[in-house]
């Protein structure tokens, strides 16, 4: 008897954080481990992961996690669970592998189990096996995964699209695609993020175009930001640049390691003459290149916006070009910034999302790989609810039966059992990690109430001195404001706090003895009434009792 469970620790109903799990009898098997940027109110927060409990509970049973490609929303978290479980098998293709060792290097974590995979060569597991086939992305050697076991494949597509003018290691293996669909495919996953928009994502992801248009319209310093790994995007900017009597400039460490390493290995053509340094960094015509680590997007361009860059300074003449159309998680943070440069009268640029795309399937993409797989069931993934949705609508239109079209959240769990679908109604415990800057730890709920009550209301600071032997009050209560009301306003508020203070400290002293923790609770409670009576507000209210 085979039993099957799959099932999602991120990724479904978000645009990020993916990872994908799937158990087959005691083996299980992980697809991709990705972040996500916080898109509410989480301050301080710099990105999100998936909980990993049940990784580490399973740690045994676990054949691998297997990397699609080489982009944040896929390989965001692998440094956070390194950390932890250094010994667990990573697979990946090799430039994926690249891209993860540039990652670990940069946050100094040591993984031992690092598998270079090759396309259409299986990787085997006793009864099961994994066969890689490479599918077109922004990013070389991006990966669709084949799980087979004895009831049939599981297909997990990873992002792709379907542009036959992207050949090397760009390229989409569709005759491979097309056999394993002419086998048993049991269960395919997509993904969803465009699954409203018509016809195919191509040619709206090529802006080879729009670059020529920007370098011939600007004739002074154009500074473009970048994502690293959008390495077609990259290719595309060089191309265009070397037809031109430009030269680029590329700021920052990991931005250079990541073209050096792809020019070594071949995965970027370029013309190395038109590549300048820091010497060129304000000749008339250079294109300057930035970009961003996981923890920040955009904070390079915010640097230079504030006059913080070591090496940039801004003028009147510079453009500033953001060469990807903005995507979830950071509308807010790239519109602010965009708008401080138009208040300096620097000329800034963005792709709009209608006219130009990301890499990710749309309608005709979907469709011709659904088409291709012809599979038993469909499981729609990555993106909002509505997009899974739409998806599974496709695959019923191409005559999937809607009770074999699975629309999930994350943490329920689909059964196969003898390759038929069983409804258990199972759910697998999932949690987020929220990280804030270099901290491996959870920030956690109680943090971020603390900075939301921080921003919204300010806080209070109760401070006295009593004697180390009589435990009379020497000095204060005095009050001290941060972010919560105007001093020089409001005296008379200040005033009755610190009568209200010292009638609290006094009715606990008692026979030479201080019950301090009662005077923090009660002064927190009689302050914060009294406070929201005349304010409205509820600042924090930090009491600090010494003795001389």
């Amino acid at each position: 008897m085979s039993k099957i469970n799959i099932f999602a620790l991120g990724g479904l109903n978000e645009d990020g954080k993916n990872m994908y799990v799937i158990e087959v009898n005691k083996d299980i098997f992980i697809f991709d481990a990705g972040l996500k940027y916080p898109i509410d109110r989480l301050l301080g927060i710099d990105y999100i992961i998936s909980s990993y409990d049940y990784l580490k509970e399973n740690i045994k049973r676990i054949k691998g996690i297997f990397l699609s490609h080489g982009h944040e929303s896929n390989i965001g978290a692998m440094s956070d669970i390194l950390m932890d479980l250094p010994d667990i098998p990573i697979y990946a293709a090799k430039y994926t592998m690249e891209m993860l060792k540039i990652q670990l290097n940069i946050d100094e974590v040591k993984a031992n189990n690092l598998n270079e995979i090759r396309f259409n060569i299986p990787i085997n597991f006793g009864e099961n096996s994994i066969f890689p086939i490479q599918v077109t992305h922004s990013i070389p050697d991006s990966t669709l995964y084949v799980l087979n076991t004895k009831d049939g494949s599981i297909v997990y597509t990873g992002d792709f699209i379907f542009d036959p003018t992207m050949t090397g290691h760009f390229s989409c293996d569709i005759g491979r695609l097309a056999y394993v669909g002419k086998q048993n495919v049991l269960c395919l996953m997509t993904e969803s993020m465009y699954a409203e928009k018509p016809g195919f994502t191509t040619p709206e992801h090529r802006v080879a175009g729009f670059i020529k248009k920007v370098l011939h319209e600007n004739e002074d310093r154009v500074i473009m930001s970048v994502l690293p790994a959008h390495i077609y995007r990259i290719q595309e900017i060089f191309d265009e640049v070397s037809k031109t009597n430009r030269k680029i400039v590329i700021m920052g460490k990991f931005l250079n390691d990541i073209i050096n390493r792809s020019l070594e290995l071949k995965y970027l053509t370029i013309n190395k003459t038109k590549i300048g340094d820091l010497s060129n960094l304000n000749d008339k015509g250079v294109v300057v290149l930035v970009s961003d680590l996981k923890e920040k997007p955009y904070a390079n361009l915010e640097r230079i916006l504030k006059d913080n860059d070591k090496y940039i300074r801004l003028k009147e003449t510079d453009t500033i070009f953001i060469t990807e159309p903005m995507y979830m998680g950071v509308e807010k943070r790239m519109v602010l910034i965009m708008d401080e440069f138009a208040r300096k009268k620097i000329n800034v640029i963005a792709l709009s999302n209608k006219d130009h795309l990301l890499f990710h399937p749309s309608k005709e993409d979907l469709m011709l790989m659904i088409g291709l797989m012809n599979p038993k069931y469909y499981f729609p993934v990555k993106g909002n609810y509505k997009d899974q949705v739409e998806n599974g609508n496709l695959a019923y239109k191409l005559g999937i039966p809607k009770e074999n079209i699975l629309l999930k959240q994350n943490g329920d769990v689909i059964t196969f059992e003898n390759g038929k679908l069983v409804d258990n109604h199972n759910h697998i415990k999932i949690d987020e990690v929220l990280i804030d800057g270099k901290s491996q730890n959870d920030i956690g709920e109680l943090v971020l109430k603390d900075r939301e009550m921080l921003a919204e209301a300010g806080i209070v600071i109760v401070t006295a001195t009593l004697d180390k032997k009589t435990k009379e009050i020497l000095a204060g209560p005095e009050i001290l404001t941060r972010g919560f009301i105007f001093v020089k306003d409001n005296l008379d508020i200040l005033k009755e706090s610190s009568v209200i203070s010292e009638r609290v400290i006094k009715n606990n002293i008692s026979n030479n003895y201080v019950d301090y923790n009662n005077i923090k609770q009660e002064i927190r409670t009689t302050l914060g009434k009294y406070f929201y009576e005349q304010t409205d507000c509820r600042p924090m209210i930090i009491t600090v009792i010494g003795e001389i």
